[in-house]
């Protein structure tokens, strides 16, 4: 983590609570809780309405019911929330399908780890599934072609027990489509991937999570059961101003994609994970492979919605601005990264502007509250309002005179390039024309070569060509040739030069 962020403005925290308030109120919410972070740590929370009442045993809260004390029940069976239970940082909410970034995080160390590839079909580890055909990428990124629920009944409202097996969750019929053809939406899919980090680590995917996330990151208060202070789920009648409590079982084999309750305190922390602000659980290049677009929604025209490895993407057109009037480029677009969640009695969301501002938003009421909207804007706002400083510049350690050498203009064929290095060691490959590849490189495994971060040549290789003397002549790059005059050396272009040159 680095230093704490920059405070935040009294004008700036009357916007964002305005905004919780009036989403609080307009959507009828038992109780809505938020938060906003910034270099993965908070930087502002609030919450409205009331969410608990006095704490009771975890236990009595699995198969639902109103807890003791949440509310009264007037003659006519009407539920009222009292002055106690009103909402915090660590009161606990169920957050349905952002349990599916824990479990995708699970197997990316396992790929890691060198047991599995994500090329793997389900079967070479999980054999015997109606679905073994589908690569274990093409699960994390809703590729499957699966079924996006289980044969009836609707797992969420029902006890783990009516769906206890894997078959049973899975049914009998679960192809919708080819595996890979497009973006499905599949709860069933993480199940699946549930029993996968089961098997490969002999324990269940609860104890996996538990030892190998939650503990480390100290994320005390995201757990499997809720533990007081925790919100009761309801359901608000659409027609009137009235509570119907929601009940809150066990997902069973379900538990991977929608099981875990957590704070938004827990879900900061988590989103600081997975928004690369550290590495404690898994690498910053693993971190960024799950954020990058693997499928996405676009049946009606340019995508508005899509996929990573276990994470969700929403593209947001720049220039439209959100409550907060934010401008930006006119014709570019922001992806977000994060996941949504629900539940019955409970809705979640969490998302970030890549490698900046991050919001989070809980509430306990089954429909009805925009939480993924609300978190999008709470960042919007923010950041229009307050923008963060620019991390200062300061000169980068001493490089050698053959790294610097690397520096300035250089030439794809007429094409003229800037490549400047940065403190952090990296090399930026720059078009100065109307068109061109950027690409940033960092230092490769082998001395004098960097590989591509980004862009065109991500993954590529870029090397030094030298003269007999050793002077450095041109750059090759993915057998692209770039010299310091166009055209020449004429020895290291490919194909050779018109023996007249320039006319």
């Amino acid at each position: 983590m680095s230093s704490a962020p920059e405070p935040l403005l009294a004008a700036t925290q009357r916007q964002l609570l305005h905004r919780v308030a009036s989403e609080q109120a307009d959507a009828r919410a038992p109780s809505l809780v938020a938060a906003v972070a910034r270099d993965g740590q908070t930087v502002w929370s609030a919450g409205r309405g009331r969410a608990v009442g006095p704490a009771r045993a975890p236990a009595d809260d699995i198969g639902g019911g109103a807890a003791p004390g949440a509310g009264t029940a007037d003659g006519g069976g009407r539920v009222t929330l009292g002055e106690a239970g009103r909402p915090g940082p660590d009161t606990q909410y169920r957050i349905g399908s952002i349990t599916k970034t824990f479990t995708a995080v699970l197997v990316l160390r396992l790929r890691d780890e060198g047991r599995l590839s994500l090329a793997d079909p389900l079967d070479r580890h999980v054999p015997g599934t109606a679905v073994g055909d589908s690569t274990i990428a093409q699960l994390l990124a809703h590729l499957g072609g699966i079924t996006a629920e289980t044969p009836p009944p609707w797992w969420e409202r029902v006890a783990g027990s009516e769906h206890a097996t894997l078959d049973e969750a899975v049914g009998p019929d679960p192809r919708r489509f080819r595996p890979g053809r497009r973006h499905h939406y599949s709860n069933v899919g993480f199940a699946v991937l549930g029993e996968l980090v089961a098997r490969l680590r002999g324990m269940s995917w609860a104890q996996a999570l538990d030892r190998e996330l939650l503990a480390p990151l100290g994320l005390t208060r995201t757990t499997g059961a809720p533990m007081a202070p925790h919100a009761q789920g309801y359901a608000v009648h659409p027609h009137a101003d009235v509570l119907l409590p929601e009940p809150a079982h066990d997902a069973g084999v379900m538990a991977p994609a929608g099981q875990l309750w957590s704070t938004v305190t827990d879900l900061v922390r988590w989103m600081a994970v997975l928004g690369g602000h550290s590495d404690a659980v898994l690498s910053l290049d693993t971190l960024a492979e799950m954020r990058e677009p693997a499928a996405v929604e676009a049946d009606s025209g340019e995508w508005q919605l899509g996929a990573g490895l276990g994470l969700q993407l929403i593209r947001r057109p720049n220039g439209l601005g959100g409550p907060s009037g934010q401008r930006g480029l006119a014709g570019t677009s922001t992806v977000f990264v994060g996941h949504g969640g629900s539940m019955p009695g409970f809705v979640a969301a969490a998302w970030s502007r890549p490698g900046g501002t991050a919001a989070v938003a809980l509430s306990n009421a089954t429909s009805g509250v925009a939480v993924g909207e609300l978190t999008l804007d709470l960042i919007d706002s923010v950041d229009a309002l307050q923008p963060s400083l620019p991390t200062e510049w300061l000169p980068g350690p001493l490089v050698d005179g053959d790294t610097l050498d690397v520096t300035g203009v250089w030439y794809w064929g007429p094409a003229p390039y800037i490549v400047t290095l940065r403190g952090d060691g990296t090399l930026v490959l720059t078009p100065q024309g109307r068109y061109g590849r950027a690409s940033r490189l960092r230092p490769g495994p082998a001395a004098g070569t960097w590989t591509g971060l980004d862009g065109y040549f991500a993954g590529e290789t870029l090397v030094l060509g030298r003269d007999a003397s050793g002077r450095l002549t041109n750059l090759e790059l993915a057998s692209f040739v770039f010299t310091r005059r166009p055209y020449a050396p004429a020895d290291r272009i490919p194909g050779g030069v018109d023996p007249h040159g320039w006319q």
